[in-house]
């Protein structure tokens, strides 16, 4: 079942050279996403057309995918004049870049889709710059034709690089904790999808209980907690071969491992007698090192980027509070001292942010802070909120929101939401049945 992530295998790789240099690139079409809300660049996305120079039904559908993501991505406004004004038949063919000016669009995407056998097609994009009048750059893509729509992620990836500076996150995978069952039997099982929730499977059965699945930064592989007979163990999945590994088990565990910035430690926190404190692993010679030494309770640990330094929640301090710590343990400092209760820290995969879960005044919220504690800003809010996890860039956050219970006390929805780092844009993930506790992939290897 796993052999569909492994179906995308380059033939054919070839950048287009780009008629305009960097240096050139018209200045119109940078985007700046740093902070508030970002007035969408008007694209036009025509609809890839076949060897005859039509439209095809498959090149209408990488088209639309390209155009969810670059629209869902907050940063982009497509223009539906992609319908009716005639797009060029092929991506090598140049625009008539003056039927374009006039509605205000700033860059037109234009692709074809042929075929080379029963089993491949090829795809070629191009990106122009209708300002300038020139294009910025193009791919040409043999793949197997089930993955189309991982050649569209790609493609989006490409176009989002170019027109905003910064990577794309649109050829990745969130695995999460899928929920049915009513609240005093819940089942939980892990899933995984594309990032824009298609092409979902289950990766367990239900039959034990599984909690806060976590990628590694390098690898298409996860760490996952699950309850058999009442005792926790971790788990190391590889998402590749479908093989999984016991890590051992844990009494008093109750989140599973971070991965280090490497992927060769993993780090976690651990109960007994009471005193919770924070551990990491040597996952080549499974060597256990102890980091934290306190009456108190340590937990929810995340790597820095470097691996120099981990971020964690204590109430040492008498709330629950974040601090921060060398690698070694060492030179401990709190960094939040903003009202109410912090939890669930996670750092940005380039090191500037770190993400976390807040509790005040009954209601919960995901903000994200500098490491040194300044710039706090809350993002999304609700009756329960938790869980953050990165986009490979750092632009967006997923986490998960659970409704109030309604009348019975007993049902609620849990559902998984994803924002944009400047607090808009809050969109929900639609997945088969309840889901929680998201973690998202590195960008998948080619």
């Amino acid at each position: 079942m796993y052999n569909i992530f492994k179906l995308l295998v380059f033939k054919t790789l070839i950048l287009i050279i780009s008629l305009l240099s960097l240096q050139a690139f018209s200045e119109d079409l940078r985007i700046k996403i740093n902070s508030g809300q970002v007035e969408p660049l008007p694209i036009a996305i025509a609809n890839f057309t076949g060897e005859d120079g039509k439209t095809s039904k498959i090149g209408m559908q990488i088209s639309t995918v390209i155009s969810n993501n670059l629209v869902g991505s907050g940063q982009f406004k497509a223009i539906e004049s992609a319908a009716f004004i005639a797009p060029p038949t092929s991506p090598s063919v140049r625009p008539n870049f003056m039927d374009w000016t006039p509605l205000g669009i700033k860059a037109l995407i234009t692709g074809s889709v042929k075929t080379l056998n029963d089993q491949q097609i090829e795809v070629e994009f191009r990106l122009w710059d209708v300002i300038a009048e020139t294009d910025l750059i193009g791919l040409r893509l043999s793949v197997n034709t089930r993955a189309w729509r991982r050649v569209a992620h790609i493609i989006s990836d490409e176009i989002f690089e170019r027109l905003s500076g910064d990577s794309g996150y649109f050829d990745t995978r969130i695995v999460y904790v899928s929920e049915s069952g009513p609240q005093n039997k819940r089942i939980k099982r892990l899933a995984i999808m594309d990032q824009d929730g298609e092409n979902h499977q289950f990766l367990t059965d239900g039959n034990f209980l599984v909690l806060t699945p976590r990628f590694s930064p390098t690898l298409q592989e996860i760490t996952y907690l699950a309850y058999f007979k009442n005792e926790p163990r971790v788990y190391i999945f590889n998402l590749e071969t479908g093989q999984q590994e016991l890590l051992g088990s844990f009494p008093g565990m109750t989140f599973a491992p971070r991965f280090s910035a490497s992927g060769e430690k993993i780090i976690m926190s651990l109960a007994e007698k009471g005193v919770t404190d924070i551990y990491t692993m040597d996952l080549n010679t499974q060597e256990v090192k102890r980091l934290t030494n306190s009456p108190s309770i340590d937990t929810s640990p995340s790597f820095s980027p470097d691996g120099k330094k981990i971020i964690f929640n204590s109430d040492r301090g008498g709330t629950q509070q974040l601090y921060i710590m060398d690698s070694t343990g060492e030179n401990v400092k709190r960094i939040s001292f903003g009202k109410g209760r912090y939890a669930t820290p996670v750092w940005a995969p380039k090191g500037e942010l770190i993400a976390f879960t807040k509790m005040l005044k009954n209601k919960f919220y995901i903000g994200v802070m500098s490491p040194d504690g300044s710039g706090e800003r809350l993002l999304a809010k609700g009756y329960l909120v938790e869980g953050p996890t990165w986009a490979p860039n750092g632009r967006v956050l997923m986490y998960f929101k659970q409704e109030a219970p309604i009348d019975d006390g007993k049902s609620t929805n849990v559902n998984l939401f994803k924002i944009d780092i400047t607090g808009f844009r809050e969109t929900r993930i639609v997945t088969p049945s309840d889901g929680s506790d998201p973690a998202w992939s590195p960008l998948l290897p080619n």
